[in-house]
């Protein structure tokens, strides 16, 4: 692990295109900008472990068709003309 100092306004580049900007220091907390192209996907590792979590979720989920979606809303149009009889 590459550990720096950095004051701020003071900033570190990783690579060509990505820029982490330390923005604030106040006491133990440091406040940092990260300027990336937007299909970089930058997450906080706390929040991590829930997306992974999800993903796993809807991956087990069983896949809803094109068709099955039509026939769920044929049925429920179905439904509500009878409710108005």
């Amino acid at each position: 692990m590459l550990v720096l100092s950095r004051k701020p306004g003071e900033s570190i580049k990783l690579g060509d295109e990505i820029e982490v900007v330390i923005v604030a220091v106040e006491g133990q907390r440091v406040r940092i900008g990260i300027k990336a192209p937007r299909e970089v996907r930058i997450l906080r590792t706390e929040i991590d472990p829930k997306i992974i979590q999800s993903n796993q979720d809807a991956v087990l989920k069983p896949n809803v068709l094109p068709a099955d979606l039509l026939r769920q809303a044929a049925e429920a149009r179905a439904r509500k003309d009878g409710e108005g009889k």
